[in-house]
């Protein structure tokens, strides 16, 4: 019994091994593409055109010029700094977890500001 208990243990361990090999190869190349998809000359144009819907929106629900301004460049800042996370990500300086809770802080941030918008 403790024998076979023992093979089943081995047997889980090599194929954690397995799936974290693949994971650990896997993995670089997601934010690989990611990075690319949201660095690419057309996530550029398609960023530039959300900011200035966003700005437009702003100005046309009678904001101040300076206040929609500043809230756009921190819409900006907020993709930039995703950006900024999933490139130190690949070079392996933060954990998944880290960048959830950055995402979430920075996500949590932006609704605190549209609220007080309102």
């Amino acid at each position: 019994m403790i024998e076979k208990e023992e093979k089943d243990a081995e047997h889980e361990a090599k194929e954690v091994k397995e799936i974290l090999g693949v994971v650990s190869a896997e993995v670089p190349k997601l934010i690989r593409s990611l990075l690319e998809s949201v660095f690419s000359e057309e996530a550029g144009k398609n960023m530039g055109k959300a900011a200035a819907a966003y700005y437009k929106e702003l100005k046309n629900g009678g904001l101040p010029e300076a206040v929609a301004v500043k809230l756009t460049e921190d819409y900006m800042h907020t993709f930039t700094s995703l950006g900024d996370m999933l490139r130190n990500v690949g070079k392996g300086k933060e954990s998944g977890a880290d960048i959830g809770e950055k995402i979430a802080h920075a996500f949590e941030k932006r609704h605190e500001r549209d609220k007080e918008d309102e």
